[in-house]
């Protein structure tokens, strides 16, 4: 790929995603275009840049979503998992004691692990028989994860990552070739396609928000803007997770002890009337 075209193309995902592609990158990105092109039939490369600057907006998606990290598994970082169950969760459950009412956004899902994760320590308390109300929501920029993510089948590879027998008896079933999560786990969670730029008008009152190793991927600038956006989302007393190498801002989250890049919201001061 030329000088040119790259610097077209990263420009394109910038514009789109946020993510910064940088040329250090440039033989990842290419081999990434390598299943695009198959898909939209190109020969070259050459050809798939011509497309994309005649505003190819199917080509244009598919790029963008082919630049995206949709690596994950379950129940990945053990150390984090082992803090929500014994002091997140139940912080924001006492918060909401009254009410009964939990919602909590997986962002940048990927093929659904982390949300469905969630899931199973919601369902392992028993909330849904008393009475509470759970909101799960989960979103990703990829059409073809969020796919994935509601048909909730994984691999024998991949349920080997992260999950033990007992969880796979309890939460699964067996299948040719891996495993399909339980339907009514499968029913607790609502997945969405969504692109971390565009508008939050549709979330409110979040208790949690989980926006682990996607930061990394963006310039100070988009940052900033994402959570700063994902902040006017969340409850006074909602909680952020980043991944352990992302930071979030001072002035509208609190660092808990720690590590693990779990935030709180910085309560939002208001002025008092005259």
């Amino acid at each position: 790929m030329s000088p040119d075209n790259f610097d077209i193309l990263a420009r394109l995902v910038h514009r789109r995603a946020g993510i910064v592609l940088t040329q250090d990158k440039r033989a990842l990105i290419e081999r990434r275009l390598v299943p695009v092109m198959r898909r939209f039939g190109f020969k070259d490369r050459a050809q798939l840049m011509r497309e994309l600057r005649l505003g190819h907006e199917a080509l244009a998606a598919c790029v963008t979503e082919a630049m995206t990290v949709n690596e994950t598994s379950f129940f990945r970082d053990a150390d984090l998992f082992a803090r929500l169950g014994t002091e997140i969760l139940p912080s924001l459950l006492a918060a909401r004691a009254k009410e009964k009412r939990l919602r909590i956004w997986s962002a940048a899902c990927a093929a659904g692990q982390e949300a469905y994760c969630i899931a199973m320590m919601l369902d392992s308390l028993g909330l849904a028989r008393e009475g509470w109300n759970i909101e799960l929501i989960a979103t990703d920029i990829s059409a073809e994860a969020i796919a994935r993510a509601e048909r909730g089948f994984y691999s024998t590879f991949e349920t080997q990552r992260g999950l033990s027998d007992g969880d796979l008896a309890v939460w699964f079933r067996a299948e040719e070739g891996g495993h399909a999560i339980a339907s009514h786990l499968r029913g607790m969670v609502r997945f969405r396609r969504f692109n971390l730029l565009d508008s939050y008008g549709w979330l409110d009152d979040l208790d949690l928000v989980l926006c682990r190793n996607v930061l990394i991927y963006f310039d100070g600038a988009t940052k900033a803007s994402v959570l700063e956006r994902i902040a006017e989302t969340m409850a006074p007393h909602g909680m952020l997770v980043v991944g352990e190498t992302e930071t979030a801002p001072s002035g509208l989250y609190r660092a808990l002890p720690g590590g693990d890049g779990i935030y709180a919201r910085v309560p939002v001061r208001r002025l008092k009337s005259a």
